[in-house]
């Protein structure tokens, strides 16, 4: 392999990027404050905020739906899945982050768009609150690294 290896650093550069953002509102206070961190993040990063488009679902299952939605209009170079599911005392919680994640990750390899994927899947609601400044955080610098590798390798 000649030149350059590609990635190597992880481009942080957000200024030329559109990024969409889809949010679950179950936990809303937790999910709220992944958002603000994310933005946050991704206005450091440089993206421009009028190119940052965040929506919201009801919950975690909802998400994919919306992400194929922000895939199918091509107008993204990365999305953004924000959430917390929190175990409960049935299969249920299995269930969302099994199915959520599965759907996540579908997105982004039917759509060739990157998916940082930062739905929390948590035993209570303490482990989701003391994640939810780096993981918002960490959702956006994923976004923009990945973008930018993949402009870099198509």
């Amino acid at each position: 392999m000649q030149g350059a290896d590609k990635g190597q650093a992880g481009r942080l550069d957000g200024k030329d990027l559109h990024i969409g953002i889809v949010q679950a509102r179950f936990n809303d206070a937790i999910t709220g404050k992944l958002a603000e961190n994310c933005i946050d993040e991704l206005v450091q990063m440089g993206v421009v905020r009028k190119h940052i488009e965040h929506v919201t679902v009801p919950g975690a299952l909802e998400v994919p739906v919306a992400l194929q939605a922000m895939a199918d209009s091509e107008r993204f170079d990365a999305l953004i899945a924000l959430g917390c599911i929190i175990r409960g005392e049935t299969y249920h919680f299995e269930l969302v982050a099994n199915e959520s994640g599965a759907g996540v990750t579908r997105v982004s390899l039917d759509h060739h768009v990157p998916v940082a994927n930062a739905i929390l899947t948590v035993e209570n609601e303490e482990q989701a609150w003391a994640r939810v400044d780096e993981k918002g955080r960490d959702a956006a610098r994923v976004a923009v690294e990945m973008a930018n590798l993949l402009e870099d390798l198509l």
